[in-house]
């Protein structure tokens, strides 16, 4: 009696979970603008995020640092989540993009946050945008990697996929692994996977650092900067409170993540990896001693891939 017990709870869970997995039609039905809407509006699956100069006092007090203000566009999902694999497709500003940032990212909220990121930093024409990616767990982050573009994302829509489950983080363009971070709390790591995270979307003011360190300043003459938006996918595990912890995260059909077939990058795959990050990576803070004056963060001697 106590074995069906247990194969009905788990066969409960599993359907539970399954349910929990969605696939959301368009950014319409998916995403709504959170600032800057008297200048950009969702269209079924496209979303122009635009910069000018007309945000005047718009700005949510939460895209304020010190004195900086952060004019453009954001948008966010109405649901938040935990685990699974978030799709959109980004067509950036073209030509003369210094001093703007594009950002596509999964959060959650608080002083205690954890954040995925990935960040496009504007250049003069002629120069490739930058990745900026990065991960913050319980509010602290400082695990920055980037990389060089090595193709034109002006000219056409691509793909950016941040696939998230328990075992590990990786971060993709066009289907191509740049980055994997991997679980490592039982080595008392910390890693994302007690809060829900919403996924968000904006094209911001950061002329202060974004472009040669705020070296170069936008050019507010070529103004308004749009950077292009559609087919956000998030194929994910609803998050419903702490009850999900343990939900997302069962081996289930339902839980699609959870397969051993993403536990771990294939052979075709980690070649992909390694050619990207031996051409196109311009900075690895696992490389960077003189930053952390040789102690060295304890994952940056662990395998993660």
């Amino acid at each position: 009696m106590a074995s069906f017990l247990v194969i009905c709870l788990i066969l409960f869970l599993s359907a539970f979970a399954f349910h929990s997995s969605t696939v959301d039609g368009s950014i319409n039905e998916s995403m709504y603008v959170n600032w800057g809407s008297h200048h950009s509006t969702i269209q079924g699956d496209y979303l122009p995020l635009v910069l000018d100069r007309s945000s005047g006092n718009q700005y949510p007090s939460d895209r304020c640092l010190l004195i900086f203000c952060f004019q453009g566009t954001g948008a966010q999902s109405q649901k938040a989540y935990l685990f699974g694999s978030f799709e959109m497709q980004i067509k950036f500003v073209p030509g003369n993009s210094a001093g703007t940032v594009t950002a596509y990212y999964l959060s959650s909220t608080g002083n205690k946050h954890d954040e995925v990121d990935f960040e496009f930093l504007g250049n003069s024409s002629g120069q490739p945008y930058t990745i900026h990616t990065n991960i913050y767990t319980q509010g602290v982050g400082g695990k920055e990697q980037q990389f060089y573009l090595w193709f034109d994302p002006t000219s056409d829509y691509h793909n950016y996929t941040i696939h998230w489950n328990p075992k590990a983080i990786v971060w993709y363009v066009d289907g191509v692994p740049l980055r994997v971070c991997r679980n490592y709390q039982s080595r008392g790591i910390p890693y994302p996977n007690q809060q829900g995270m919403r996924a968000y979307t904006s094209l911001w003011d950061a002329d202060n650092w974004a472009t040669r360190g705020g070296l170069v300043k936008i050019d507010w003459k070529r103004s308004p900067f749009i950077a292009r938006i559609r087919n956000f996918r998030p194929r994910a595990c609803t998050w419903n409170g702490p009850l999900s912890i343990s939900q997302c995260a069962l081996p289930s059909p339902g839980n699609w993540w959870t397969s051993p077939a993403y536990g771990q990058l294939s052979f075709a795959k980690l070649g992909q990896m390694n050619w990207i990050r031996q051409k196109y990576m311009t900075y690895d803070y696992c490389k960077d001693t003189k930053r952390f004056n040789g102690l060295m963060p304890a994952e940056c001697s662990l395998a993660q891939y």
